[in-house]
């Protein structure tokens, strides 16, 4: 990408089309195009083909999504379906028939069977069963991996996909009902301490393994990525380490500097056993993950507290 290109964030104000901006402007891009959701529903049809034929963008980063925990995932399951299909059918489609020199489209790590084999390969797709609780999410972002691969195939498009693990970083969403582990830990421990509470409740055993990546890092590995791959396959882009719910409740704990008792609610679903990304073709190409997590997660609590006194 040269720096004086177009570039089109689909999904700026989330959590990694922030990070996506904030590094593309770091490296000297500054011709970014970007919309709001209330300005632009790409869910929409007619309102993705007028604003692809008015702003023509040369490079589409596609981040925008329907996202959400265990708990969101399996309550809005006609949502995360419906909306994660149209917004991505639209994006890409359009990106195709106005002539965009390269799109990527970002996925997520709940594509691959429950019970595949750890670490997750990227030839473990569609192998066996999804995870129950995000299988509709799972299925629309397959069919975003699989639409970039057919037009690659059938048009010579040069789209991509990329497959990230778990994320945390600036402007995550901490709302307890329908956020991710991590962020919700935070909040759970920080206002725990501010209350004086005895303990923390944390859902399940804290048995089961994920992997954490900062989504600078995430940010850093995509445009590194547009402009060094472009082959077929998706690529996985993660830390390639993981932790345990347990000790990973045990870190926050000591970082916020929450002294109660912690207390796993076994009534509650784990989700997948273990969810660890094989990061070997990323880190063949030359990428590797820089921050690590007690450092990204001292970060993050910084400037939730700061926000959030």
């Amino acid at each position: 990408m040269n720096k004086e290109a177009k570039i089109f964030v689909a999904g700026h104000r989330g959590m990694v089309g922030s990070a996506i901006c904030r590094k593309l402007q770091k490296e000297g891009y500054n011709n970014l195009v970007t919309r709001g959701s209330g300005e632009l529903d790409l869910r929409h049809q007619q309102s993705v083909i007028d604003f692809f034929k008015e702003e023509k963008p040369d490079y589409v980063f596609l981040a925008a999504a329907k996202v959400g925990g265990i708990q969101a995932n399996n309550i809005y399951r006609a949502e995360f379906l419906y909306d994660n299909l149209m917004i991505q059918n639209n994006v890409i489609h359009q990106a195709y028939a106005h002539g965009v020199k390269k799109l990527m489209f970002l996925g997520s790590s709940c594509i691959y069977p429950k019970m595949a084999p750890q670490p997750l390969k990227e030839e473990y797709l569609l192998t066996g069963l999804l995870e129950s609780t995000n299988e509709p999410y799972a299925i629309a972002k397959i069919a975003g991996i699989k639409m970039c691969e057919s037009y690659r195939r059938q048009y010579g498009a040069d789209f991509i996909s990329v497959m990230p693990t778990n994320l945390y970083g600036p402007n995550d969403n901490y709302d307890l009902n329908n956020s991710h582990v991590l962020p919700a830990l935070l909040r759970k421990f920080h206002e725990a301490k501010i209350r004086g509470d005895q303990e923390v409740v944390i859902w399940g055993t804290g048995s089961p393994l994920r992997e954490f990546m900062h989504v600078d890092d995430l940010a850093e590995a995509c445009i590194f990525l547009m402009n060094q791959y472009n082959g077929e396959g998706f690529l996985n882009v993660g830390t390639g380490t993981d932790i345990s719910i347990k000790e990973l409740a045990l870190l926050i704990q000591e970082i916020t500097g929450f002294t109660g008792e912690l207390r796993f609610d076994k009534t509650k679903p784990d989700g997948t056993p273990r969810k660890l990304m094989d990061v070997g073709k990323l880190e063949a190409l030359g990428f590797k993950a820089k921050i690590s997590l007690e450092e990204g997660i001292r970060e993050v609590y910084e400037e939730y507290k700061q926000k959030n006194p």
